[in-house]
């Protein structure tokens, strides 16, 4: 019974509300309903992201041959299913068989390539990975203010009504404050669950690519004494 009347309190408060306070609860709540759902969908991108590259990384230290390996990804290339720590890995592999075909290109330009091709690769996912948060953070700062304006709103109508009055009580005054603060309290609601999860996707973000660098890292140390050594082979 006490939940059903704060509810129905809640919403009188947005029912008593002047058409700017309105304006400014549903501006609020708007965010607050596509910050959740970003927050619901970036939780997804995170945890698949974080599980493809402890399966990947399994796979690539498995000692299987790094053609077979790239050939096994082929189809969901093909498809757009690829991402994340594979998508590196393709994108080195691929420029650095391309290049080691051509002739004349000595194996440092080939590495040059390689890792620019995985540069390129890293900075996609990572533009991949950043999505929402952007908005996110505008919401966590920006909420609490539009709240505010809206409080001041609220309070500035309340005195000018009260203005007009010959007599000044609480329970004059005391609905149209409570509704004014009513607007700070939505952007709070707003702003908090969206700072709370830019500062955890953000953390997890910076993990995901300091773990994808120091793949890279490795995976050009290999690829960098097999284009070396093939030099030597052909050198000789």
């Amino acid at each position: 019974m006490e939940a059903a009347n704060h509810s129905l309190s809640l919403l009188g408060l947005f029912m008593q509300a002047t058409l700017p306070i309105k304006l400014v609860m549903l501006v609020l709540l708007g965010a607050s309903v596509v910050s959740w759902a970003m927050i619901y969908r970036r939780a997804r991108v995170y945890r698949d992201a974080e599980v493809n590259f402890v399966q990947f990384e399994h796979a690539f230290w498995s000692g299987i041959d790094l053609a077979r390996l790239y050939r096994e990804g082929n189809d969901r290339a093909h498809h757009g299913e690829v991402s994340g720590l594979e998508s590196i890995f393709r994108a080195g592999f691929k420029e650095f068989t391309r290049l080691r075909k051509q002739p004349g290109v000595d194996a440092d330009a080939v590495m040059e390539g390689t890792q620019r091709a995985m540069r390129v690769a890293l900075a996609r996912e990572e533009e991949e990975l950043e999505k929402s948060l952007p908005f996110l953070a505008n919401v966590a700062s920006v909420s609490p203010y539009i709240g505010l304006f809206g409080t001041v709103l609220g309070i500035m109508d309340s005195f000018h009504g009260l203005a007009n009055m010959k007599q000044a009580t609480l329970a004059v005054v005391a609905p149209g404050i409570s509704e004014a603060l009513f607007a700070t309290a939505i952007g709070l609601f707003a702003a908090i669950p969206a700072v709370i999860a830019y500062n955890r996707y953000t953390a997890r973000l910076n993990r995901l690519l300091a773990r994808y660098e120091t793949f890279a890292d490795e995976f050009s140390s290999i690829l960098h004494r097999q284009a070396h050594s093939n030099a030597r082979g052909a050198d000789e």
